[in-house]
């Protein structure tokens, strides 16, 4: 926390008023924009598919005001429910930050390794979730003075890496969609981040990769939460780019 912080944790009222909605934040790049936008003085609400007890100790200690609400988001029921309890219980949605997503490791050689299990639900959450959960909440976000959707996608969209195939394929949807909505419904602002590995509790066991990517990079290691974190707010502050993939990655992609 800055030395500037004052004793609640709060370090600015930069995003006083505004209320923020960060999907799959119990824990990795979710918690740490959560925690971000908080301390800059915004109210933020926590979601997670089924960590709930995580989400709502992520809540708990933020420093500012705060809700945790469970949902699936590749259920549009519940995308709906969720932008549903966020008005209730805060009155506006000013930020979407669509992060939730769904991977499994899977060798980009073994094509039979990708069951149909595997396709569906990497789509099912990561396409077809941020689709249902950002086109509930648009209606709120164009009634913000500075409405934003800042998608969590990949450099797995960009060129041909991830963690499987579908994995990449999703994620070049959602660097699409982005591109769309940016183009079709301003004064929204629809923006992405794309990282390259990040290490977060989802991606701790994959140390040859961890290794492998950190000998290669122009910037000699992987992605922290927090660097993503920066990027999210860097597009939400700068009111004039809209339908940008920001690349996070240390520069790997120059290399590759």
């Amino acid at each position: 926390m800055s030395d500037d912080a004052d004793r609640s944790g709060i370090i600015s009222d930069e995003f006083s008023g505004r209320v923020v909605l960060v999907t799959g934040s119990s824990s990795g790049i979710g918690e740490q924009v959560a925690r971000r936008f908080s301390a800059l003085g915004a109210t933020v609400v926590v979601n997670s598919s089924s960590s709930v007890e995580a989400g709502q100790q992520v809540s708990d200690a933020l420093p500012g005001e705060s809700s945790y609400v469970q949902a699936d988001i590749s259920d549009p029921v519940q995308c709906q429910a969720l932008v549903d309890a966020v008005i209730e219980r805060h009155g506006r949605l000013d930020v979407l930050v669509n992060n939730a997503g769904w991977t499994q490791r899977v060798d980009h050689r073994d094509l039979d390794a990708v069951t149909d299990e595997i396709f569906r639900r990497t789509f099912e959450v990561n396409v077809f979730g941020t689709w249902y959960l950002t086109k509930a909440a648009m209606p709120h976000l164009r009634e913000s003075d500075d409405g934003n959707v800042v998608t969590v996608s990949s450099i797995a969209g960009l060129r041909p890496v991830g963690s499987s195939i579908p994995y990449a394929m999703s994620k070049a949807a959602l660097n699409h969609m982005t591109a769309l909505l940016a183009k079709s419904h301003g004064p929204v602002r629809v923006n992405a981040i794309a990282p390259g590995l990040v290490a977060t509790p989802w991606t701790e066991e994959w140390h040859d990769l961890h290794e492998s990517i950190a000998k290669v990079n122009p910037v000699p290691r992987v992605a922290m939460p927090d660097d993503c974190a920066e990027a999210v707010l860097a597009l939400v502050r700068n009111r004039y780019v809209s339908g940008e993939v920001m690349v996070v990655d240390g520069g790997f992609t120059q290399r590759f």
